[in-house]
């Protein structure tokens, strides 16, 4: 098959699936319920499919994919800078109209619930992803696992999906820096359950 201007099409496979792959199940894990609980539907589609992807299918080592502590020391000391730098940010906003309304409902179970739901979802996007399109596109993989992950949070509160374009480049940042998705999951464990204690008014 040749394209319009005359070349050949290639593509990286190591590319494409993870494309194709982590945008099924962000659309599976919208419109259908797998299991009774939420979080552990997204541990299936965003931790286990692409997991199985990798070793079955593309036969890889998941280490290549920051499935790994990589360089722990910078990842302990970013995360704690991050969560100091972060707590004021979202006390402000937590306290907003939108945020409480949504986050409201989601007080029980924390923090086990936000860890179930957010170990998944950070590989699928700081670590397939990203590791995935780093191999191709150096430091512009940032960016590009940024977008589904802003797209993904649609149906949120406004405030939170405007802010997450940046919000997933840092965490890419972090797993690049570090070659793990583990310390943005921690990070962002730690934002989710704050947000919920924060919106739900448990914290004064």
């Amino acid at each position: 098959m040749k394209t319009l201007l005359g070349a050949p099409l290639r593509f990286d496979w190591k590319i494409v699936t993870p494309t194709i792959v982590s945008t099924l199940v962000i659309m599976l894990d919208y419109y259908h319920k797998l299991t009774f609980d939420k979080g552990l539907d997204r541990t299936i589609l965003f931790l286990f499919v692409p997991l199985f992807f990798i070793i079955i299918v593309l036969r890889e080592n998941p280490r290549e994919y920051g499935f790994t502590l990589g360089d722990w020391k910078a990842g302990l000391a970013i995360t704690a800078i991050a969560i100091l730098l972060i707590a004021p940010v979202l006390w402000w906003v937590g306290r907003g109209a939108a945020m409480s309304s949504y986050y409201q409902s989601q007080l029980g179970g924390l923090p086990w619930n936000t860890f179930v739901d957010l170990f998944g979802w950070e590989f699928l996007f700081r670590g397939w992803l990203l590791f995935a399109y780093a191999r191709r596109f150096g430091p512009e993989a940032l960016w590009l696992q940024a977008v589904p992950f802003a797209i993904a949070h649609i149906s949120k509160p406004e405030i939170e999906t405007l802010s997450t374009i940046f919000g997933g480049f840092a965490f890419g940042w972090v797993a690049y820096r570090t070659r793990s998705f583990l310390y943005p999951f921690l990070i962002h464990w730690f934002v989710a359950s704050f947000t919920v204690l924060v919106a739900a008014g448990s914290l004064g």
